[in-house]
């Protein structure tokens, strides 16, 4: 498939997720519990299935594994830096801040697992799955200390109950530990997993919002440059010292230029940050990736 349509069914479920919160029975209440459904359970059981599945090989994914958590540490750095400048020291400027630095580094797993696999097979995923034992706690950790510190929610607390923290330290726990699950618990934990994906799609397209972006344009830009703009590029010079080999490189570029996570935006509200200035970066973010991703790749081909 050519790079350009790489993404269209993935889009094409998000759209089926717009269409149906807007023109059906299917409204926002119906989705925003498909929402705590995906987040509270679908996606951790995806997540512990897959680290438990994947063999960790460090030998040969170290340099994918360091590549993927400098790229994203590099956007928790920039991200928080914009904090400081003059344009967003207000109060009001803060705690949009606090809301959207995460939508620079966080990424959308549920495009990385479906892209992954349509590009390089159960080996794409198997190495996405690393990147994401690896890169999700630094994520989460990062996203939750601005809301945390901002909101005057107990920091420690919330990362102890994050869903997504809990179900990628029991996956890595019981890799390391070699557990192997009966087959109908291993079978029924698939099966879970795999209504992840379409549902989480979906749900990403029934919240999909611009307007509150109006708050501040600028922030929007920056945060944005730096998830679609700076971290691909970032991700090619890492992959250029670290000599990956040619498919670990596209797996690198590939996750550096993901669009943000649709969590985002659950995690804002529920931590009292500005939901609707979060639902915008996502939509806009998810509307970029579909453009950026395919570009990305083709640089990639290209050098």
């Amino acid at each position: 498939m050519p790079d350009v349509l790489l993404l269209l069914p993935d889009f094409l479920l998000i759209l089926c997720g717009f269409v149906l919160c807007r023109y059906s029975a299917l409204n926002r209440p119906v989705w925003e519990s498909a929402e705590r459904l995906v987040y509270y359970l679908l996606f951790p059981v995806l997540l512990f299935n897959s680290i438990l599945r994947t063999p960790l090989q460090l030998g040969s994914t170290a340099g994918l594994a360091l590549g993927g958590l400098a790229t994203v540490l590099s956007g928790v750095v920039l991200a928080y830096a914009l904090r400081w400048l003059p344009a967003w020291r207000g109060e009001s400027q803060r705690q949009l801040h606090a809301s959207g630095a995460q939508v620079a580094f966080r990424f959308n797993s549920f495009i990385a697992l479906a892209l992954a696999e349509r590009l390089q097979g159960s080996q794409g995923v198997a190495w996405v799955a690393l990147l994401i034992a690896l890169c999700v706690p630094v994520c989460n950790v990062a996203a939750v200390w601005p809301l945390a510190r901002h909101g005057g929610h107990g920091y420690w607390r919330e990362l102890s109950r994050n869903p997504l923290i809990l179900s990628t330290v029991a996956g890595l726990l019981a890799n390391l530990a070699s557990l192997r699950l009966p087959e109908p618990a291993a079978l029924t934990l698939h099966r879970i997993g795999l209504a992840a994906l379409p549902l989480g799609l979906m749900a990403v397209g029934a919240g999909l919002r611009f307007g509150a972006l109006k708050q501040a344009p600028g922030l929007a830009t920056a945060l944005l440059s730096i998830r679609h703009l700076v971290l691909p590029l970032v991700a090619l010079l890492i992959a250029q010292i670290l000599k990956l080999q040619a498919e670990q490189r596209a797996m690198l570029l590939m996750f550096a230029a993901l669009p943000t996570a649709s969590s985002a935006y659950v995690l804002a509200v529920r931590m009292g940050g500005n939901g609707p200035f979060v639902a915008g970066l996502v939509t806009l973010s998810t509307l970029l990736g579909m453009l950026s991703l395919p570009l990305w790749l083709m640089v990639l081909n290209w050098l």
